[in-house]
């Protein structure tokens, strides 16, 4: 049994992709969120703006770091987690549900297919 959520899509970089219609969802994954501690901090992209996969779109800053946030795909951010202004904190304690970070607007659904499955990234976790 896959110790992430089986319906999501996933990177190298511990971001998750999580396919809405014709938008896409993405946060950064469970895994990730332990890794950075206490997240006190997010910066995200503008709506409108275009992201290109694999390049930055964002940071993330927790009591132990900042890291980057890489694209998983490329496309046009059509929402971002208010939220998570005032509450950090959800990238901790709901990275899958509340703690999501972008949706886009994908501009190569193709790039779905080169993303790992729960399983795939199951294993890159077990050997980090």
């Amino acid at each position: 049994m896959a110790e992430h959520p089986n319906d999501l899509r996933y990177t190298n970089d511990h971001e998750w992709l999580r396919p809405e219609g014709d938008a896409w969802r993405i946060g950064i994954t469970q895994f990730a969120a332990n890794q950075l501690g206490d997240v006190v901090m997010v910066e995200l992209p503008n709506e409108g703006d275009l992201v290109t996969k694999g390049q930055e779109f964002g940071t993330i800053e927790s009591v132990k770091a900042v890291s980057e946030l890489f694209a998983p795909v490329s496309g046009r951010v059509s929402a971002v987690n208010k939220a998570l202004e005032g509450e950090p904190e959800l990238v901790n304690t709901d990275s899958y549900g509340e703690g999501w970070l972008i949706t886009i607007q994908p501009t190569d659904k193709g790039e779905l297919e080169e993303l790992m499955d729960a399983a795939a990234y199951d294993q890159l976790v077990k050997e980090a």
